[in-house]
């Protein structure tokens, strides 16, 4: 095996000189998340990272909210839970909603749904992402088996046969823009949608333009939110006015309007005070007038699917694997998801003795995911497509079914465990609370 050489930046907490057994490849919120579930169960990992440095713990979730936020799920809650940060995270910044609103601005259809029909206490908590991501760094640092390196980019990747102990796999060998070489039986990619690693290991995915840019922003309205995450569909677009509380203020509320490029572009070019007017307008000004308190940023918005989650010594997970739409908040809950079911097949199979990306283990991660994330993508799109229709008979099915669903209590609680990510065999990490 080529030798895996230390960074001079991270936490430099690999026992020994032993190799890592797992080399994860993206540092944000499903790759560090995966680190810590196989780190807490003694595995050595090697977390690679292309930020020049961790997050500052002590600055996350102070001041001005960061645009980048996620609903995550009571199971998300879980698995965070079980990892021994959600403490930390609730302690800086994390916003709890048991409501949300949806509705048709082109017509009268609307439903409600609210945690208590479906069993649960909240329907989630919206979360900055460096939120989530700092508290799993710090928790990573005190795991003497796992490695943190920052500023770490990888330039290629090639096949060859690893030996691990008394066993030889195939696996691969990352090599880095310093000429640096590792190698490790398996190498997972949680570098984003646009994953240079699955590129590089010549992975195709099914892509979907969904036609939309995703305009994100904070706004601070005349009216406290309560607890209830608001969703319009403007002109076939979802503008969600997702609630946020800032130093025991209520009135704040992070923005995602999934909007086409042209009017994506017309909104960043608003002053603060017109975006302000437009995003009020645009929910039918239910909660006020509404003030910008950061610029409008533009994230476009494209549905990838990987046409496989693995190779020998290669695993897929999160965004490198599947990216959706953001119209349900589901894309980083699946990603953690992922992260869970992996790191149990991994676990399972080392118990029977199988080394590390031993394919068997790999190939139960994808059937358990692979479905569910498709059934989602799939979901996601159908939505888009019949809320961005403009014909009128479409536009009067989508407002019956809206209230039909809102009248129908066993829809709506179904919808509401779909959603709560509470689908199939969840592993031991999402249904327990503590550890």
């Amino acid at each position: 095996m080529s030798d895996t050489k230390l960074s001079e930046t991270g936490n430099n907490n690999v026992s020994g000189e032993l190799p890592p057994e797992v080399v994860v490849v993206g540092g944000g919120m499903v790759g560090a998340g995966l680190a810590c579930l196989l780190g807490i169960e003694g595995i050595r990992v090697l977390l690679l990272d292309a930020r020049d440095t961790e997050l500052d713990s002590q600055a996350v979730g102070r001041g001005k909210p960061a645009v980048r936020v996620s609903a995550l799920s009571p199971v998300s809650q879980c698995l965070l839970e079980w990892l021994g940060v959600w403490k930390t995270i609730i302690a800086r910044r994390a916003t709890p909603y048991d409501a949300m609103q949806v509705w048709d601005a082109a017509g009268s259809g609307e439903v409600n749904f609210i945690g208590d029909q479906a069993g649960l206490p909240v329907l989630g908590h919206i979360v900055e992402n460096d939120v989530v991501v700092a508290a799993l760094e710090t928790r990573l640092a005190e795991l003497p088996n796992v490695q943190q390196r920052f500023g770490v980019r990888v330039s290629g990747l090639e096949s060859q046969r690893v030996r691990y102990g008394d066993d030889e796999t195939d696996g691969y060998q990352l090599v880095l823009e310093n000429g640096e070489t590792i190698t490790a039986p398996l190498i997972v990619a949680a570098d984003g949608a646009r994953s240079a690693l699955r590129d590089m290991a010549g992975i195709g995915y099914q892509s979907q333009d969904t036609g939309h840019v995703a305009v994100v922003t904070t706004v601070r309205n005349e009216r406290v939110h309560g607890g209830v995450a608001r969703q319009a569909f403007v002109d076939g677009s979802p503008l969600a006015f997702l609630p946020l509380t800032v130093d025991g203020d209520s009135r704040y509320s992070s923005i995602v309007w999934s909007t086409t490029p042209a009017h994506a572009k017309q909104l960043q070019a608003l002053p603060a005070e017109e975006l302000g007017r437009a995003l009020a307008a645009g929910i039918d000004h239910r909660l006020g007038e509404t003030q910008a308190v950061d610029r409008a940023y533009g994230l476009p918005l494209t549905q990838r699917h990987a046409d496989q989650y693995h190779l020998p010594g290669l695993v897929l997970v999160g965004d490198a694997a599947h990216s959706i739409h953001p119209l349900a908040g589901q894309g980083v809950n699946l990603g953690l998801m992922d992260a869970a079911v992996l790191a149990e097949e991994w676990l399972l199979a080392r118990k029977r003795g199988l080394p590390a990306g031993h394919p068997l283990s790999l190939a139960r991660y994808a059937r358990r995911r692979r479905g569910d994330n498709a059934s989602m993508l799939k979901l996601m799109e159908s939505f888009w497509r019949l809320f961005g229709a403009e014909h009128p008979a479409l536009t009067l099915m989508r407002n019956m079914g809206m209230s039909g669903i809102d009248r129908l209590g066993l829809v709506k609680r179904l919808l509401l465990q779909q959603a709560s990510g509470q689908r199939g065999r969840l592993p031991l990490s999402c249904r327990k609370a503590t550890r």
